[in-house]
């Protein structure tokens, strides 16, 4: 345990047992309380190494304890990152999304934070960090960085300090009561959690209280240490859980208008640094959050589910893929998955291991608009953990062989079981085969990158018709054409709004004829079973 974490045991033990007396009688001594890393960070912003709109290249979500074990611990880290750096750059991405990275309570999924500027020890130092930075940015990928702003961990000592007394200077950086507030109910249980000095307000876990955001000193030092890490080099934030940042009630605890405002100062502190990019956790209100002024971009949540479901052939769901970016901003951040249990298993357990339709439900969210985020493994058809269920089964340690003892990940015996399939879904296994899952996400992030249209174009002339989903996506004098068939048979779409006359040259896949447009704009092209067609207009 960390000394940090060891004072904040011995505080709240003693607090709880009304500070320890001796036998006789007189006042408890003092109890040592941590200290709280209060220095102001001014900005110094080191510019960027990055291209403009970098973030719609896509972005890899990394959770590091599961990604690579450097040292043979067990456990994945940063230099087991940096090491896989040129799998991730040949993959396509633009970025990485590092789960946290942060010292925490839990070690594990780590949005417990105890330390808001130090890295988990079992993950490196700030070194590594700043090695992992430079090393992505000569290779031209990002790094962004998970940051949670509403809660932290109860071992943090700003916490400990907090729960320790009513008049502790800390006491307003949190939440409290002096009563236990009823009529509460939050994610089905009482958010409020009880301490020798009252009530703390806590909804996700006992473990993680929420910071008192009215406050102007805690949030001063949030906005220090975004910037201190921003003053390091990284890219950016994904910030956790911004619809739980305020409440005003026990029927008004999510999305309150004050998130929002709050919101729209932090993406001012980061839009103050140079090409960077924040991505927030909203699922009540994606769009509130994403289009307008508090989050440059903001996880679709509600669309992932289409996207998977259209792939299984659900005609009303391709129907929503056609109209979901008519009234969304092009910066929404889309998935299929990651590491929360609530948006839904692994793919590949959702598809039942189908490779035909797993690649129609990448292609749909690679070729779309938006920033689109990889869970790591997806992209080879991990699966969950058999032996596991919730979170835990979809943080496995990566598959990159097919070794049945740690799967490639460490050297030695990995801190959590494997995924299910990895003696047949690895990355070694799938590297040469050309059509494997692995070289189709290739090939898929190859055409973003290739053509400005896919990556950052807007969507036009979007139609469903049954099974089949067309549209253009247009970015200055360049035009794509992607349609895609999520049925069982072949069928024919038919086209309008195109260039008159103008042939739209086939990209993907190979021995795919070209579509030359009518004069009139029209054209029609027969899509084969569960296959998607991409075309590029001829200049």
């Amino acid at each position: 345990m960390k000394a940090q974490g060891m004072l904040g045991a011995l505080a709240l033990a003693l607090a709880a047992c009304g500070g320890g007396g001796g036998t006789g009688g007189g006042p408890p001594p003092p109890v040592s309380l941590p200290s709280v890393d209060t220095a102001p960070v001014p900005a110094a912003d080191p510019g960027s190494a990055l291209p403009a709109n970098w973030q719609y290249g896509g972005i890899l979500e990394i959770y590091v304890r599961g990604y690579q074990d450097s040292d043979g611990d067990g456990v994945g880290d940063l230099a087991g990152v940096t090491q896989r750096l040129d799998y991730v750059r040949d993959l396509g991405v633009s970025a990485i999304w590092l789960m946290p990275i942060t010292q925490s309570q839990d070690h594990d999924h780590g949005y417990a934070v105890s330390n808001y500027r130090e890295v988990e020890t079992q993950y490196g130092s700030l070194a590594d960090l700043d090695t992992l930075v430079a090393q992505a940015h000569a290779r031209g990928l990002g790094i962004i960085l998970d940051y949670v702003m509403n809660h932290s961990a109860q071992t943090h000592p700003a916490f400990v300090n907090s729960s320790n007394a009513a008049s502790n200077a800390f006491r307003d950086w949190y939440v409290w009561s002096s009563a236990h507030p009823t009529g509460w109910s939050i994610y089905g249980g009482d958010p409020w959690r009880s301490a020798s000095t009252g009530w703390y307000f806590a909804p996700f876990s006992a473990t993680m209280p929420d910071f008192n955001l009215r406050n102007a000193p805690t949030v001063a030092w949030h906005k220090d240490n975004l910037r201190f890490w921003l003053n390091r080099g990284v890219d950016g934030f994904r910030f956790d859980a911004v619809g739980n940042l305020f409440e005003n009630g026990p029927g008004a605890w999510e999305a309150q208008p004050e998130n929002y405002a709050l919101m729209g100062d932090v993406r001012a502190l980061v839009g103050g640094y140079a090409n960077r990019y924040m991505v927030c956790e909203a699922p009540a209100d994606p769009l509130g959050f994403g289009a307008g002024a508090a989050c440059a971009s903001a996880f679709a949540f509600g669309h992932h589910t289409d996207v998977v479901n259209a792939a299984k052939g659900q005609t009303g769901a391709v129907a929503a893929l056609a109209t979901y970016f008519a009234a969304v901003p092009a910066s929404m951040a889309t998935m299929v998955s990651n590491h929360d249990s609530f948006a839904g298993a692994r793919l590949w357990d959702q598809l039942g291991g189908d490779v035909a339709r797993y690649k129609l439900a990448a292609a749909t969210y690679l070729l779309q608009p938006g920033v689109p985020f990889i869970y790591y493994g997806e992209e080879i058809g991990m699966s969950g953990a058999a032996s596991l269920s919730g979170d835990a089964a979809l943080r496995t340690p990566m598959s990159w062989t097919a070794n049945p003892a740690n799967a490639g990940f460490s050297s030695a015996t990995p801190f959590r079981a494997l995924s299910a399939n990895a003696a047949t879904n690895n990355v070694a296994t799938e590297q040469g085969d050309p059509n494997a899952l692995l070289n189709f996400y290739r090939s898929m992030l190859a055409l973003r990158r290739a053509h400005a249209s896919l990556a950052r174009g807007s969507m036009d002339g979007a139609s469903a018709s049954g099974a089949v989903l067309s549209y253009r996506r247009t970015l200055g004098a360049e035009q794509t054409l992607v349609i895609v068939n999520y049925g069982s048979a072949s069928a024919a779409a038919s086209l309008s709004g195109l260039t008159a006359n103008a042939s739209y040259l086939a990209q993907w896949p190979s021995g795919v004829g070209d579509v030359t447009a009518s004069g009139s704009g029209d054209a029609s092209v027969v899509a084969p079973a569960q296959t998607v067609l991409v075309f590029l207009r001829a200049p």
